[in-house]
């Protein structure tokens, strides 16, 4: 089949919505560069509109009717949001799910030290990663720390022009013979990914002749570790935390900038985190733009998707089905077995990113089912690795529910794989969510350099898979 490009369907005013939308999306993205910052941003976005929290209306034994919305967070890092349909819950939702969380560098909890007059913090990646890619590039570190008195210090640092930023070193091309001889997986050791962040010793201010001795006697001289001494100083004058409170941080190593248009056409987006910020983003925008529906419409965004969606804030947690069970709780329709009938007939998109063919490595895909950028949103049937395995496989009957309900729409989309057979592959949240018996399928935006520090997507692809996230509330129901 002949892949269509996009760009040549759209009208005047169409063009001008895609730039609009991408404008949107590219500010949330420089927003959101972690877990927590995406869920501040996605919190104010839903309060406005009217979304109202379910903890608040368990409390007040509030009962929820058909129009109404509420969300639920769970440890600041994963959301569920439910606008309340005219049909009960038991007979099924519609439900969204993607993911957002990145690969990048987290901060170890005994990170600082000081080695050849070199301030660094040690880091540990996270999720699948070319460490190579990750060397002499301007970082940023984003994160909280939690100090022993449960207040919180929230950490901002390499984004604005104002703010210094940090960096791994690589050894010179003119000494790195043996290095150039290494596999791609081991140019760069995970334990040599740590960041540089300072490199200037701690300043004492000099008092005339005599006074090294006298500092050196009282205990004020700079001493060992005067790198590591002037950072702990900045850190404490700036932020008023120890190095005993690196123990209780989560602090991320992110790419340092914003996310910028990339070509001539301005055609395509070029920015960090947009697996699978690009799909969360776009879920959220179609929950708050569709009214309300015949079925309960539903988003839920999570973490740890990346390192295989476990942990508390991951997939695989109870968090979702409990979510489930309150909600309907407040609809006056809980039971066990209520809870377990509507996710068994509810329909799922996993929202989640696909691989854009690349010209330059044509031979990792096969053409004939393979995304192409710009030709709109993609529909993966299966993901997983060389025999499917890992997968979830989506019924031929919901594949041709969704074709008939994008047709209807006009939406433009198209079907892949991830890559070549026996090549590798990646998994999705489908098959947690299947696991209830519900119809999943893989569904979300192409993405050029997946994984990279610096990801590439279709301004239209963002836009059309949006429509198709909303065509989808608005209709699915099988």
């Amino acid at each position: 089949m002949e892949h269509k490009n996009t760009w040549e369907t759209y009208s005047a005013k169409q063009m001008k919505e895609v730039d609009a939308f991408a404008r949107e999306y590219m500010d949330f993205l420089d927003n959101g560069k972690t877990e927590r910052e995406c869920i501040d941003l996605i919190v104010n976005a839903i309060e406005d509109a009217g979304y109202q929290e379910l903890e608040t209306l368990i409390r007040s034994g509030r009962k929820l009717k058909t129009g109404d919305k509420v969300y639920s967070v769970w440890m600041n890092k994963s959301v569920a949001m439910f606008r309340i349909g005219r049909k009960k819950m038991t007979e099924g939702i519609n439900i969204l799910g993607a993911h957002i969380d990145s690969p990048r560098l987290d901060i170890k909890q005994n990170p600082l030290y000081e080695d050849g007059g070199f301030a660094y913090l040690d880091t540990h990646y996270y999720g699948g990663v070319k460490k190579y890619q990750w060397v002499t590039i301007p970082l940023a570190i984003h994160g909280v720390v939690v100090k022993k008195d449960g207040t919180t210090v929230e950490i901002n640092v390499g984004e604005n022009e104002d703010d210094p930023v940090f960096f791994v070193s690589d050894l010179l091309i003119h000494l790195a013979q043996e290095q150039m001889e290494k596999k791609a997986n081991k140019v760069i050791e995970g334990e040599a990914l740590d960041i540089i962040i300072g490199n200037k010793p701690l300043v004492i201010e000099k008092r005339g002749r005599g006074a090294e001795k006298k500092e050196d006697e009282d205990g004020k001289g700079a001493g060992k570790e005067a790198v590591k001494n002037g950072i702990l100083d900045i850190l404490k004058k700036s932020y008023d935390i120890e190095e005993e409170d690196f123990i209780s941080a989560e602090l991320e190593v992110v790419p340092a900038g914003k996310a910028r248009e990339a070509g001539f056409d301005r055609s395509m987006i070029l920015a960090y985190g947009q697996d699978d910020r690009v799909c969360a983003f776009s879920s959220l925008k179609a929950m708050l733009e569709t009214g309300t529906t015949d079925r309960t419409a539903c988003c839920i965004l999570v973490d740890k998707e990346e390192i295989g969606s476990v942990g508390a804030t991951g997939m695989q947690s109870k968090f979702f089905e409990n979510a489930v069970a309150e909600v309907m709780n407040l609809t006056g329709e809980y039971s066990e077995l209520n809870v377990r009938r509507c996710l068994s007939r509810s329909c799922m998109l996993s929202s989640d990113v696909s691989s854009a063919f690349d010209p330059t490595y044509a031979s990792s895909f096969d053409k004939k089912n393979v995304a192409y950028l710009g030709c709109g949103m993609v529909f993966n049937k299966f993901t997983g690795s060389r025999g499917k395995s890992g997968s979830n496989d989506a019924n031929a009957e919901y594949l041709g529910h969704i074709r008939a309900i994008f047709e209807k729409e006009k939406v433009n989309f198209q079907t892949a794989e991830l890559g070549k057979v026996d090549l590798g592959g990646g998994g999705t949240i489908a098959y947690i969510l299947a696991l209830y018996g519900m119809n999943v399928i893989d569904s979300g935006v192409a993405v050029l350099n997946m994984h990279a520090p610096w990801e590439a997507t279709s301004k239209a692809d963002v836009y059309e898979t949006k429509r198709g996230y909303t065509a989808f509330l608005k209709h699915a129901d099988l």
